[in-house]
């Protein structure tokens, strides 16, 4: 796998959040693609992670944050389990579809400073608060795949 290196750009702070956050979720994805079904699923660390759940996951997260909770628009979400019928190409195909709606829910936004609609009980959050936080989580599960994958096959790389 080539070690695809982070964009550099001299954007405005959302254009910049934006840009990194795309990149850690295509590092993600190329983490899973390529991988068999099988061993999408391989729990290889104690926790149960697996490549395919990290990808579910952040669809699941992505779609809460932004569509849910920021643009207070109605989302079917799941427990973000793994079902019998799901696939690499499927759960991939669902997390690019999440991205074009969260892209769509952040473009649509008053700025960075827009409130967070439904935090519930938590302290407030504005759109920076929540586009960082998902580039953070990316990034965070990006990291595990590169893992679980040099596990499963041995590739690295971003």
């Amino acid at each position: 796998m080539a070690d695809k290196k982070p964009p550099r750009l001299e954007g405005d702070e959302q254009e910049t959040l934006q840009a990194l956050l795309q990149y850690q979720r295509e590092s993600l994805v190329r983490e899973v693609v390529g991988v068999g079904e099988d061993d999408a699923r391989r729990a290889l660390v104690p926790s149960g992670t697996t490549l395919l759940w990290l990808i579910k996951h952040m669809a699941q997260a992505e779609l809460l944050w932004i569509v849910h909770r920021f643009a207070a628009e109605p989302v079917e979400l799941s427990d973000g389990s793994l079902a019998m019928g799901d696939t690499v190409a499927g759960c991939v195909a669902a997390y690019r579809q999440a991205w074009e709606r969260v892209d769509d829910g952040v473009a649509g936004a008053a700025g960075l400073e827009a409130p967070c609609r439904l935090v519930g009980d938590e302290a407030p959050v504005n759109s920076r608060w929540v586009l960082m936080h998902l580039l953070e989580e990316t990034a965070r599960h990006a990291g595990h795949a590169d893992i679980l994958r040099e596990l499963v096959d041995g590739e690295t790389g971003r």
